[in-house]
């Protein structure tokens, strides 16, 4: 009668064990693409980012080429006493 209760609680041990390797693999899979998609988002977040300062910079150039041609206009208003 042990043995039938020792054997019972070994095969039951066994197929815990089985059980908790399986959801181990899929939990290592699923944490693997979860890795893999969040290092895509950091790309992406990073290329927006990049994006968005090539965008500041050209508002700053276009900018300072606006104030350059406004000073020129107000020059030459001033030497023709238009202004």
């Amino acid at each position: 009668m042990t043995d039938n209760v020792e054997n019972l609680i070994i095969v039951h041990l066994t197929a815990l064990r089985s059980e908790v390797k399986e959801m181990r693999n899929e939990m290592h899979a699923e944490f693997k693409d979860v890795k893999h998609r969040l290092t895509q988002l950091e790309g992406h977040t990073l290329g927006s980012r990049r994006d968005a300062v090539a965008v500041q910079e050209d508002v700053y150039r276009q900018q300072a080429t606006i104030d350059s041609i406004t000073e020129r206009l107000t020059r030459i208003e001033r030497r023709l006493e238009l202004a």
